[in-house]
């Protein structure tokens, strides 16, 4: 009746009444006041914590006594309803002006229960008092209990954090990151509290791969109670940071499930009593000067501990042993049970043994680390060295005009090259520009490179240098007789085509293919031109070939890109007439790449090739000196277009007599002589070369009969060592015996000499023996 003239007062105590048992106490005081409802959940307001002394005021029934004094109850209330009791399945529990609704809710979460508006009746004298509170397990408890912040055994149920990495030491900050949500809510729930704290235990080996833990025996018993010092949201979760407090024992889980929350007790540190006195401290002592020296050590070896150890001493102080241990197995290294060992010993002694034991292990670890970064940095250090006295001596040949820096060395290299060529101004023109432009460059670029590369490839070809000719045919003639057997159709036509070119002056007009089967030679005949007129022979295949840019190059925009085969076989023979032999262009092969018959067709076309546009170079090149010939076995699979552009020659192949004859000239000395043969070793008759070709090699060419001949000469070869090897193992006995009795005999006979005058019959004997042997 009194509040209800102090309306701010009773708001604030409706916020809070809307706990259960809150509101069965105060349900008689509300009665007159009209549309009063209850919120729920409204005691966790800030409001309701402001007010928390009304909860004290208006829960102290348990005397007994009213408003007034008479000791009675008001009108509907039973006599126990002032108290928790057992029927209810409700309890109150109240911890600094939080009140704390159990078995249907968390102490971090509080379930809203249904609460109506009830009528004021007789009020109650304002008085502290405290809640009677029941054990979490369901037992009543026999005396009060209240919060003391000394006494951790008085605090209410926290929340159990299970870190799998290392424990927490008290005084330690142990930032970490929370993904499941059941223990992000209750961390968030536990902050805003008015006791931050959380039990941080570390998890046995066998569960430590677990998010949420439910069952106390999968943590060890011992850990630390922490304080929430910051929270901060994460996409994942929730990162946190702990602030170690005092080492604390498991006392019992209250709540499994989602999350483990337990009461908790202090683990109070041990001192082992001795029969000396004094020897106990003095021990302490002992192992605090030992760590204290180990530290120091480490701090030398180690500058990251040195950090570690200032944030650790701003929260701590280390003057004692306990303390000493757990700073000092804060700072190693060691796996996380070696360090629950360390924190679940209670015995100072002992702990600060075994943290000393961890430290020294520490000491070794950092003297190797130590040693391999001091063997790296004198690495590193020799090759600075290296590369600062080879800077130096760059600078030094620079300023005495000994060597230039790469850049310059390069546009020197590349104006040489260009000097004594007649280059076209078209050409050069780009040359130029290129060289300007290599010059703005950074050598550490990637276009420099690229036109590094580029500028290679321009100066690198033969500008305006021609192979002087032959056109005298009497040499042509010798050169084709000395390597080729028969032929005379095809020799006569190539005189043909020397003669015209002697008459014209040059080579160019006519593009040269010729047709045959395997082995015939059509191979050998263009090296024979390249020789008889003087000039320089390249070679390559398009058999199978797909790719137009092994035609026509590639573009400079991509990686790795070249030149095409026709600008490579101009660097690589020097001069910008050479003989170039298209071998198996029947085989050519077509792709998504692009078809290279086609691309073929400007090049052997003498009205186009003579400003011929490769990809990579994109500068005309003049392919018109040189003399293109070409090599098929048959001339269906040619394209149409590609073939209109070429002479076809055909070599039909070798009748017995010419095979006969290139045998005997130019395959049995080739092979005799590759297998390491003379004449005295071997000889074929003209019968034993007319059967093996008549019987063993009748087709048109003399790839087969050189195949056997070489055969042949292989099985000879056999012979003669195996029959060499032979003989010298006969010989060898024979040898040695001779060997040894001439050694014989010379002994006997110097026996002989030595023997002095007067020596006896059998001496003499013996030495007559001697010499008869």
């Amino acid at each position: 009746r009194r509040l209800a003239h102090k309306p701010r007062r009773m708001r604030a105590l409706l916020r809070l009444a809307s706990a259960p048992q809150l509101s069965a106490r105060l349900r008689p005081l509300i009665r007159g006041v009209p549309s009063c409802d209850i919120p729920r959940n409204a005691w966790l307001s800030p409001a309701s914590r402001s007010g928390a002394h009304l909860i004290r005021t208006f829960c102290s029934s348990s005397d007994g006594k009213g408003d007034g004094g008479d000791g009675k109850k008001p009108d509907g209330q039973d006599e126990d309803d002032g108290r928790s009791s057992p029927k209810t399945g409700k309890e109150v529990d109240t911890f600094e002006g939080n009140a704390i609704e159990s078995k249907k809710s968390t102490p971090y979460g509080v379930s809203s229960s249904d609460s109506s508006n009830s009528d004021i009746s007789d009020g109650h004298e304002e008085a502290d008092a405290v809640v009677e509170a029941e054990s979490w397990d369901g037992h009543q408890e026999d005396g009060l209990v209240k919060f003391d912040p000394h006494n951790i055994s008085t605090l209410p149920p926290i929340l159990i954090f299970p870190f799998p990495t290392r424990p927490l030491f008290p005084g330690v900050y142990q930032p970490c990151e929370v993904t499941d949500a059941a223990l992000v809510e209750a961390l968030v729930t536990a902050k805003a509290s008015s006791h931050p704290y959380v039990g941080v235990f570390l998890p046995k080996p066998e569960f430590s791969d677990q998010a949420s833990l439910t069952d106390p025996t999968q943590v060890h018993s011992v850990g630390t109670l922490a304080s929430i010092a910051r929270l901060a949201p994460t996409p994942r979760g929730l990162q946190l940071l702990l602030l170690g407090g005092k080492r604390i024992k498991l006392h019992r889980a209250v709540q499994t499930i989602p999350v483990m929350m337990a009461r908790v007790e202090e683990a109070k540190d041990v001192v082992t009593e001795v029969e000396d006195a004094g020897e106990g401290p003095q021990l302490a002592k002992a192992y605090s000067m030992e760590v204290m020296q180990t530290i120091k050590e480490i701090l030398k070896l180690n500058p990251f501990f040195k950090e570690q150890m200032q944030m650790i001493l701003e929260r701590s102080e280390i003057h004692e042993a306990g303390k000493l241990a757990d700073f000092g197995a804060a700072l190693t290294t060691a796996d996380a049970q070696s360090l629950q060992e360390v924190l679940g010993t209670l015995d100072v002694t002992e702990r600060i043994e075994k943290t000393l034991l961890l430290l020294k292990k520490e000491l070794e670890l950092s003297k190797l680390q130590s040693q391999i970064s001091k063997q790296v940095d004198e690495k590193i250090s020799s090759n600075q060295r290296r590369y600062l006295l080879m800077e130096q001596l760059k600078q030094i040949k620079k300023e005495l005009g000994l060597e230039k820096d790469d850049k310059e060395a390069l546009v020197t290299k590349f104006s040489e090259r260009i000097a004594t060529l007649q280059v076209p101004a078209e050409a050069k023109k780009v040359i130029d520009e290129e060289i300007q432009k290599l010059q703005s460059l950074e050598s550490s670029s990637t276009e420099f490179n690229v036109t590094r590369n580029y500028l290679d490839w321009l100066t690198a070809l033969p500008w305006g240098i021609y192979s002087k000719e032959n056109f005298k045919l009497k040499r042509a003639q010798k050169v084709l007789a000395e390597d080729h057997y028969g032929l005379d159709d095809i020799k006569d036509r190539i005189l043909e085509f020397i003669a015209v070119s002697a008459l014209c002056g040059s080579t160019q007009g006519k593009i040269i293919c010729f047709v045959g089967p395997p082995g015939v030679g059509k191979t050998s005949i263009g090296k024979s031109i390249a020789k008889a007129l003087n000039r320089e022979f390249y070679r390559f295949s398009v058999g199978g070939l797909t790719d137009v840019a092994e035609i026509k190059g590639h573009r400079r925009t991509y990686v790795g890109a070249m030149p095409g085969k026709l600008i490579q076989c101009l660097k690589a023979s020097g001069t910008a007439n050479p003989v170039v032999l298209i071998d198996e262009i029947d085989k050519l092969g077509r792709g998504y790449q692009g078809d290279p018959a086609s691309a073929l067709l400007e090049v052997l076309d003498p009205s186009q090739n003579s400003s011929f546009l490769d990809h990579y170079l994109d500068v005309p090149v003049d392919l018109s000196k040189v003399l293109f010939l070409c090599t098929a076995n048959v001339s269906d699979t040619i394209p149409g277009p590609l073939l209109d552009r070429m002479e076809v020659v055909r070599l039909s192949g070798y009748i017995l007599d010419e095979k006969v004859e290139i045998a005997r000239r130019y395959l049995e000395p080739t092979a005799r002589q590759q297998m390491g043969l003379s004449a005295d070793h071997m000889e074929l008759t003209q019968d034993a070369i007319v059967s093996l070709i008549r019987w063993y090699c009748r087709e048109a060419g003399v790839r087969n009969l050189q195949k056997h001949i070489e055969k042949i000469c292989r099985k000879v070869a056999l012979k003669v060592v195996q029959n060499s090897q032979e003989r010298d193992e006969v010989e060898a006995p024979e040898a040695e015996i001779l060997k040894d009795a001439a050694d014989s005999s010379a002994d006997a006979t110097a026996t002989a000499d030595a023997t002095p005058m007067g020596t006896t019959t059998a001496t003499a004997d013996a030495t007559a023996t001697a010499d008869a042997t």
